[in-house]
């Protein structure tokens, strides 16, 4: 008889548990309410060319982008799968401009989400993967309800963080500190299925991936960065890494996750704020970061590790360079030697602290 392990989600959480004593039935509830979350996203991104889903919302949300429909309904799945469990205090979602509050008639609990719902959304129409970035903190404050103290945290107090991408198929990464798991989608039993077990970003670089529609605001450090890993100036042992690029800021991290590599979103001169970076630290960056560590990898601003950044604002933007550590690192020495003009403009904005009822 084969002796094939077929291991679900539900019962790999559950193993992860019985390894750590202080681990919670409430944490681990947690993480499959939000595997069946991913479940609904998934098939209705599947059948999105079937039904009238596809296609631009009539609102737009926080970051004042129109909200496609399927982000809508991936926002209010993630919300609805979570507010009645007695497991949180408090949600925040990159589509929301506040905290979202657990409804009163619902009791709260010990701990805090976050989430992108549907990263990557302007893709939506033409077919390329998409996808869900998470990330769970502990609350911090007293009192049933969270506050936005319990959502501000830095990315270090992280207890969980993943991400799930809807293309081919549908996958589940996430760690809990104790390595990164991913897990695909059987639409047959309906059931994430342990896919890749310990996943570790590869020694051997294979791909940088970056928008070089771009590259005409870099600022000169991120330039000759990206043509030292082209190979120009002795990349990787003097052999150059390939260029991928789709857009879909999941979809590109998984890619260099499992095949080496690192993926960049740096800050540039397009406009007076672009020198802060456009991706979200707390809805994006923080989550990602989080799961690069324990795969073995490196995150940076271009200035330090993501998960030392102390938040002001919940919808903080970042610069981002992510994937084997010592190309992070090479990007960081770039710009630390060549860059002094965005540092001079970025580091007071990094090094900002948050108030209460001040916008940054």
């Amino acid at each position: 008889m084969s002796q094939m392990r077929i291991i679900t989600i539900e019962r790999h959480i559950l193993q992860q548990q019985l390894r750590h004593p202080n681990a919670t039935g409430v944490f681990t509830n947690m993480l499959y309410d939000i595997a069946m979350a991913a479940k609904i996203i998934s098939r209705e991104t599947n059948r999105a060319g079937l039904v009238d889903i596809l296609g631009a919302a009539d609102q737009s949300n926080i970051h004042g982008e129109r909200q496609q429909k399927l982000d809508v309904f991936a926002d209010e799945i993630i919300f609805k799968m979570n507010d009645h469990t007695g497991r949180l205090c408090a949600m925040a979602s990159e589509e929301h401009d506040e905290i979202l509050a657990i409804p009163p008639h619902y009791d709260t609990g010990k701990y805090v989400l976050l989430y992108d719902p549907l990263d990557g959304s302007s893709n939506i129409d033409v077919n390329v993967s998409v996808g869900t970035i998470f990330s769970i903190h502990r609350k911090v404050t007293t009192g049933a309800q969270g506050t936005i103290e319990d959502v501000i945290q830095p990315g270090y107090k992280l207890v969980a963080a993943g991400y799930i991408v809807y293309g081919s198929s549908t996958m589940m990464v996430y760690s809990t500190g104790q390595g990164v798991h991913g897990f695909t989608l059987d639409n047959s039993v309906g059931e994430f299925l342990l896919s890749h077990e310990d996943i570790r970003i590869p020694d051997t670089p294979k791909y940088y991936s970056v928008n070089h529609g771009y590259e005409k605001y870099w600022y000169p450090g991120v330039g000759e960065y990206v043509k030292w890993l082209q190979g120009m100036d002795g990349a990787a042992g003097s052999k150059a890494i390939g260029h991928r690029y789709t857009g879909s800021l999941v979809a590109d991290f998984h890619r260099n996750l499992l095949r080496g590599g690192v993926f960049l979103y740096p800050a540039d001169k397009r406009d007076e704020t672009s020198y802060r970076g456009k991706l979200r630290l707390m809805y994006e960056a923080q989550a990602l970061a989080f799961i690069a560590r324990q795969a073995g990898g490196y995150s940076s601003d271009g200035v330090g590790d993501i998960l030392d950044i102390e938040p002001h604002d919940l919808h903080q933007r970042t610069p981002l360079f992510i994937g084997n550590r010592d190309l992070v690192q090479k990007a960081e020495q770039y710009i630390r030697e060549q860059d002094q003009e965005w540092l001079e403009k970025y580091l007071p904005f990094r090094e900002r602290k948050y108030q209460p009822n001040k916008t940054s």
